[in-house]
């Protein structure tokens, strides 16, 4: 057999493995194929190619082990078991960049999937290897890199320590200076998996100077980036007054509200997570939100939204509004009806139990807020949000303590009327309570209470003597004379009628 023969049997061997890994990774980028090739081995078999001696042939052995570990935790664990991991970690340090994103992106696919799988990813020794590609040259090798390593903070605070103990942190900031936008984004969204656990996290973030960085990117054109940029200066926000101060004191406001119209509605959503997570600290950075326009801008965003995409602008409204009668005067300037609309349109109820939390902390200070309140109309609504069958617990439970905490403040007769006759006991309490207040003082009030109707209401509810309620409704009765508490006492009209039977003509 002469030497060219013998070496076309190696020709073809090579021929063989490339056109089986090219099938391969081409049916892997198919879910319905998945399920085939694991019960047909392919990962015992795709295992020794990643060290073949043929680079493109590794390279594509690697990206079909990924795109199958993609798929579910069961290929991914199935790629855990086989030992392929180390083999991955391995070639990382050695090969070319083709082959470095290819393994990074297997090592992002098993990791996705649960803590399990990512602590797997880790204990292989893969954080070193991650942090020498994140320092390559080629922004494609360090974009993979900085994806897996995101893929792995996501999860728990444990494994974010371990990608901070890895030194991953400064390589990330650096790498969202870098001119590619994709190498931003990635970079940008593993701060925000690693910030998002625990203040401390967050801290190590803030120390390598992050948030100067993310904040000159808050205008990018690149909608996807603006995403990320928010979303991580949320996260690092969101943990204490000191990290939230540091964000504002980046100068972002007032340029940031510019976003909340923007055309992607996932950059609108985070910018307005980020203006909640800085207003929910403390009045003082509240104030700061108000006085840029703050409030204003986010109740026009709720008027361009719909759905989930409303509620952190909601929850900003209700944690301005919580700090002080002032800020809660502002958001009513011009906020109330705008919420009542989201109270009326909104189909989910945790969207409903936010705009009913929201209404309860603008309604609770004082009696010209409860009136605010009140005058939208919004106390028959909740009064149904909160008897409503079909209404979840917790929307049950927020609706009835917006609805009492407002109650105990509102002093604004017509709008507590209509609930004489519709509130069930616990709440018709707080409606009798308030009446018992206004009423002794108020002879307007007084003549329109009985010419209503609701003085003969009030006849009719069955008391326990000594109860408050009892107490509330004497409270009522004592402003008027005792003749006319009679007329309109239930049995009355037959007292008078028994009168005329009895009575004799002289």
């Amino acid at each position: 057999m002469s030497q060219r023969q013998i070496l076309q049997v190696f020709e073809q061997y090579q021929k063989a493995r490339t056109q089986f890994v090219q099938t391969v990774a081409d049916l892997a980028a198919r879910p319905q194929n998945t399920e085939t090739l694991q019960n047909a081995g392919v990962m015992s078999l795709l295992r020794p190619l990643l060290l073949d001696a043929v680079p493109t042939i590794q390279q594509t052995a690697a990206l079909a082990l990924g795109r199958l570990a993609n798929y579910n935790d069961d290929l991914a664990e199935a790629v855990v078991k086989g030992d392929i991991l180390p083999q991955l970690v391995y070639s990382l340090a050695e090969h070319n960049r083709f082959y470095k994103k290819a393994a990074a992106f297997v090592l992002r696919a098993v990791a996705k999937h649960s803590p399990e799988l990512a602590q797997a990813v880790v204990d292989c020794g893969s954080l070193d290897a991650l942090v020498i590609s994140l320092e390559e040259f080629d922004p494609g090798v360090k974009e993979a890199a900085a994806w897996a390593i995101g893929y792995i903070a996501r999860h728990n605070a444990q494994l974010s320590q371990a990608v901070v103990d890895a030194g991953v942190v400064p390589l990330l900031v650096l790498c969202i200076q870098e001119p590619e936008i994709a190498l931003k984004r990635v970079a940008a969204s593993a701060l925000s998996d690693i910030a998002k656990h625990s203040p401390e996290l967050a801290q190590t973030v803030v120390d390598t100077g992050a948030i100067a960085h993310l904040a000159q990117m808050i205008l990018n054109p690149d909608a996807k980036l603006k995403r990320q940029v928010f979303s991580a200066l949320s996260q690092i926000a969101k943990h204490s007054v000191d990290i939230a101060e540091m964000v504002v004191e980046a100068e972002i406001f007032p340029a940031a509200l510019v976003c909340l119209k923007d055309p992607d509605e996932y950059v609108r959503k985070n910018v307005a997570t980020l203006i909640r997570e800085i207003t929910k600290h403390t009045p003082e950075l509240s104030q700061i939100i108000v006085n840029v326009g703050g409030v204003a801008a986010v109740i026009d965003y709720l008027g361009d939204s719909k759905g989930n995409v409303r509620l952190p602008g909601i929850m900003m409204l209700g944690y301005v509004a919580t700090h002080s009668e002032n800020l809660a005067m502002a958001v009513i300037v011009s906020g109330v009806p705008q919420l009542a609309i989201c109270l009326e349109e909104e189909q989910e109820d945790h969207i409903k139990a936010a705009t009913a939390w929201a209404f309860g902390q603008i309604g609770r200070h004082t009696p010209e807020h409860a009136k605010a309140v009140a005058v939208a109309n919004v106390f028959p609504k909740l009064l149904n949000l909160y008897l409503d069958t079909e209404s979840s617990e917790d929307l049950q439970v927020k609706a009835k303590k917006a609805l009492k905490s407002i109650l105990q403040k509102c002093t604004y007769l017509p709008a507590l009327e209509p609930l004489l006759y519709e509130a069930p006991s616990n709440i018709l309490k707080h409606v009798i309570c308030q009446f018992s207040k206004v009423l002794p003082h108020d002879s307007k009030a007084r003549r329109l209470f009985v010419t209503s109707g609701g003085l003969k209401k009030v006849q009719e509810i069955k008391a326990e003597p000594g109860s408050a309620i009892q107490e509330y409704i004497n409270a009522i009765n004592s402003c008027y004379p005792e003749e006319i508490v009679r007329y309109y006492s239930p049995g009355y009209s037959e007292t008078l009628l028994e009168r005329i039977d009895n009575y004799q003509p002289v």
